[in-house]
């Protein structure tokens, strides 16, 4: 039997570099990925919700899956963001990022018809979608985006398909991670959705996580993981609660905006978002500098 796909360690979910006249940037997403790739990142989720993925058109999708293929190495994965509406729909596009050279496929549950995507219909769209992927599938449970939280009675239950690999939870309940990773014995990797809670998530059983915050600090991320593993869990809770409020700014108080706008910051390029997003305005900018380098990113 083929090894299972290891999720161990830090993904980035990588935003899209669009220039000033909306364009998709191919060569700052290079540039981008070169750039992390000096650090201890396990891989990049590319077209996951900070990636605008719901603002591009599928040749879009198309075109930065291959950029981003070109440009990482082997030694990381790629796991694309394939999620649609439709449960056929997500399937196609998930073939398609296959052929671009995806490792794996994260895919976020439905949601626009969330009163009725309950644990029967949850389970019916992925297990259809796993049974005929090419590649392996990533739970993506996100209710703050969508409205629903998927249980951990669901995640359990497609834990048992051999090509469902994992899941990235951003709700925060700690309590379901550490029942999933329980109650599944290490055959299913559970991925703390946010950095603010990455060090409780790896104490209940999780393997790593997905976080906007590993755009922005890959090395310090990286570290609470290390720090964790070795014992140290003085050093891994010291990091971790200095990243807080880092975290907090570059997902729920600023967004997408506001981690674009630190990766200009610390020498990336993150520019603008696209509309109906908006760019963060100067006292937010400036306050969002002082943050990075409270938390330890800035120099001075």
């Amino acid at each position: 039997m083929e090894a299972q796909l290891s999720l161990k360690g830090c993904f980035p979910p990588i935003p899209t570099p669009f220039n000033g006249q909306g364009r998709i940037a191919h060569d700052r997403l290079e540039l981008n990925l070169e750039k992390w790739q000096t650090t201890p990142l396990a891989g990049f989720v590319v077209l996951g919700s900070n990636g605008e993925a719901v603002l591009l058109r599928e040749p879009e999708k198309l075109a930065v899956w291959e950029t981003a293929r070109a440009a990482i190495q082997k030694d990381r994965l790629l796991i694309a963001g394939t999620g649609c509406e439709a449960t056929v729909e997500t399937l196609e596009l998930t073939e398609k990022a296959a052929r671009c050279g995806a490792d794996a496929a994260m895919v976020v549950t439905p949601h626009y018809y969330k009163g009725k995507m309950n644990h029967r219909a949850l389970l019916a769209h992925y297990t259809f979608l796993a049974d005929r992927s090419p590649i392996p599938i990533v739970l993506y449970n996100v209710p703050a985006n969508t409205g629903v939280d998927m249980t951990g009675e669901t995640m359990i239950a497609l834990a048992e398909h051999p090509n469902v690999i994992g899941a990235k939870d951003s709700s925060g309940n700690i309590v379901k991670i550490g029942q999933v990773a329980s109650v599944t014995q290490g055959r299913f990797q559970m991925l703390a959705g946010s950095g603010g809670f990455l060090l409780a998530a790896l104490a209940v059983g999780a393997v790593g996580g997905v976080m906007g915050l590993a755009c922005v600090a890959p090395h310090l991320v990286a570290e609470i993981v290390s720090s964790f593993e070795k014992g140290d869990r003085e050093k891994a809770r010291e990091t971790q609660g200095r990243l807080i409020p880092v975290n907090a700014a570059v997902t729920t108080r600023f967004g997408i905006p506001g981690l674009k706008a630190a990766l200009d910051i610390l020498g990336m390029y993150g520019g603008p978002v696209r509309s109906p997003l908006l760019s963060l305005r100067k006292p937010e900018k400036e306050e969002l500098q002082e943050i990075l380098r409270v938390g330890g990113l800035l120099n001075g």
